[in-house]
């Protein structure tokens, strides 16, 4: 059944260092949206816990193969989803590895907005931003890929070396913002700092105490991105949709975002560059099946009438 009213569709794109608790506030996020049950996420903690790895059985809503929560390290891209009182937003949980970096490109290419996820512990700011690390090069490759709103969660404010310091907040941010205005980033309408604890969920749906953190009465993650202004579609356009990914499935499956236009089901369309005409078998938009899609939106197509082997962008 198709949804009476469809809700704004948002591509969210977590960016940053290897290990700076991106794919953790993503699984807190799907968590606090009622995404992922408790006893799934109890079922997750027992098996961290076996694994001597109880930090990170909030990633596991989003690694959800083997490998990545073996090493703790995000390699494809993560898809998920989440609703708010306004909007769909599709969260794409980019790898912070450098070995991962095209991954990281395809994702931020999808995105209508970049959450920069920075570790205020000690050693590991210094180690993402100065020494050669991910979090310059994240930053800039979103930048290049069209991300026109950041905003930076400065995450483990909860951790022993931090306990919610204001100063550590401040020095990470006096830090980033000039790099971030070089990149064209303007700080007073293209960026948002907030703090925040992945692994509390604190600052991300609810402000923490006073007492803990008497410094920080500004908006919270989840309320804030529900409440920017829509981004413009072209909804009205010729369809278009770069092809981020492929498998065989019974016929050709193709990921992507719908750039422009309106996709329909059992339409006919043309797949480039061969010029080949294709029909739309289905349509699923972030694991919902639909009759239709419109600009913004995560889909998957399967396509009728693709002989040869469809490359991804």
């Amino acid at each position: 059944m198709e949804p009476l009213v469809k809700k704004e569709h948002t591509n969210v794109v977590f960016i940053g260092h290897v290990d700076a608790g991106k794919s953790t506030i993503g699984g807190h996020i799907m968590y606090l949206t009622g995404m992922v049950d408790k006893r799934t996420l109890e079922k997750y903690e027992r098996e961290a816990k076996e694994k001597n790895r109880e930090t990170w059985y909030l990633s596991w809503a989003l690694d959800t193969n083997q490998e990545e929560r073996d090493k703790g390290k995000t390699v494809e891209v993560g898809r998920a989803y989440f609703e708010t009182a306004n909007r769909h937003f599709t969260i794409l949980d980019a790898p912070g590895h450098r070995s991962f970096v095209p991954n990281m490109i395809g994702g931020a290419s999808q995105a209508d907005l970049a959450v920069l996820v920075i570790s205020a512990r000690k050693g590991e700011f210094e180690t993402g931003f100065e020494r050669g690390g991910q979090t310059r090069e994240h930053a800039m490759l979103a930048k290049a890929a069209g991300v026109k709103h950041l905003i930076v969660l400065i995450n483990k404010m909860d951790d022993p070396t931090v306990r919610w310091d204001v100063a550590r907040y401040e020095e990470c941010k006096e830090k980033l913002v000039p790099y971030l205005k070089k990149l064209g980033f303007n700080p007073k309408t293209d960026l948002c700092f907030m703090p925040c604890s992945g692994l509390t969920g604190a600052f991300l749906s609810e402000p923490v105490d006073e007492s803990i953190c008497p410094w920080y009465r500004g908006p919270c993650f989840i309320p804030y991105i529900d409440s920017l202004p829509s981004f413009y579609r072209k909804a009205e356009g010729p369809v278009r949709m770069p092809i981020v990914d492929r498998y065989r499935d019974m016929g050709t499956v193709v990921l992507g975002k719908l750039e422009s236009g309106r996709v329909i089901k059992g339409n006919t369309y043309m797949l480039m560059p061969n010029r080949t005409n294709v029909e739309v078998m289905f349509i699923m938009s972030d694991e919902i099946d639909a009759n239709e899609a419109e600009a913004g939106e995560n889909i998957k197509v399967k396509l009728k009438g693709v002989e040869e082997e469809v490359s991804a962008c």
